[in-house]
């Protein structure tokens, strides 16, 4: 195995989390609600948006920070959930680019 196919597999392996982050349905539409409301949504106003419970949606809205969608602001006595997923489409697209460029490598 090449080098570089090495440091493909190795980028694979380090979006795993991003992906597996990606895969729920709930945590999509959390993203989604979040793109359409730049300065922040609390909690209630997440479950009340997507029809989850205030847990559930507790539960997603970690798992989206631990992995760099997401961070939270304090506004007053509440949290505000915002978007800030530029580092993991940074490395998701850093992966596609590493893929599509062995792809297009001469054999």
């Amino acid at each position: 195995m090449s080098g570089q196919t090495e440091s493909i597999l190795q980028q694979f392996k380090a979006c795993i989390p991003l992906l597996d982050v990606l895969t729920d349905e709930n945590r999509q539409a959390i993203i989604m609600l979040l793109a359409q409301h730049k300065s922040g949504l609390n909690v209630n106003t997440i479950a009340s948006q997507i029809q989850l419970s205030r847990p559930a949606v507790s539960h997603h809205l970690k798992v989206l920070k631990q992995s760099g969608f997401i961070t939270s602001e304090k506004k007053s006595v509440e949290n505000h959930y915002v978007l800030t997923v530029r580092k993991p489409l940074e490395q998701l697209k850093a992966l596609i680019a590493a893929v599509e460029a062995e792809c297009d490598r001469p054999l």
